[in-house]
C-alpha cells in the first residue's frame, strides 16, 4: 500500500454524524471503529460508542479521516485539524516520523498500538499535528 497523506479531523461527540454527512456530500465507503470495538471507552471515561477512528474512501481518490476527542480533550476550532501519513512503508515512515518530530513535540510515541499498527503523534514545530500510521501486515 503506497502512502497517502490526508486531512483528519476530530469532532466534539458528534464524529458518527459529521462523517455520514461527508458520505453525502462526496460519496465513498465509510469505515467506522468506536471506542468499544476496542474496549476502551468506558475505561477513558467516555462511551463505547464514540467514534475513534472512521475514514471516508471516495471513488476520487479523496480519503478523509475523523474521530471524536477523547474524553477530557478540548476540541475547539484551529486544534480540531491534523494530518496524516499512513501505509506500509515502514523505512519512508518511519523517516517521516523522524524529521516531523524533530525540534517539535511528541504526544504518543510510535510504538505498536491497541488496534496492532505501529502509530505516533506529533506536533511540529510550526504547530502542525501530524499522526503516523505504519500498517502492519496481518499475522
Amino acid at each position: 500500500m503506497p502512502s497517502r497523506l490526508n486531512p483528519y479531523i476530530s469532532f466534539n461527540g458528534n464524529a458518527r454524524q459529521a462523517m455520514d454527512f461527508y458520505k453525502g456530500v462526496f460519496g465513498g465507503t465509510l469505515t467506522v471503529n468506536t471506542y468499544g470495538d476496542f474496549g476502551s471507552g468506558k475505561e477513558a471515561g467516555g462511551s463505547d460508542d464514540m467514534i475513534m477512528h472512521s475514514m471516508l474512501e471516495t471513488d476520487n481518490g479523496f480519503t478523509l479521516m475523523g474521530a471524536d476527542n477523547p474524553p477530557g480533550s478540548e476540541n475547539k476550532p484551529g486544534n480540531n485539524i491534523s494530518v496524516s501519513v499512513s501505509g506500509d512503508e515502514a523505512d519512508e515512515l518511519r523517516g517521516y516520523w523522524s524529521k516531523l518530530s524533530d525540534g517539535g513535540t511528541v504526544t504518543v510515541p510510535l510504538e505498536k498500538q491497541m488496534w496492532g499498527d505501529v502509530f505516533g503523534m506529533c506536533t511540529d514545530r510550526f504547530g502542525i499535528i501530524w499522526m503516523v500510521n505504519i500498517v502492519q501486515p496481518p499475522a
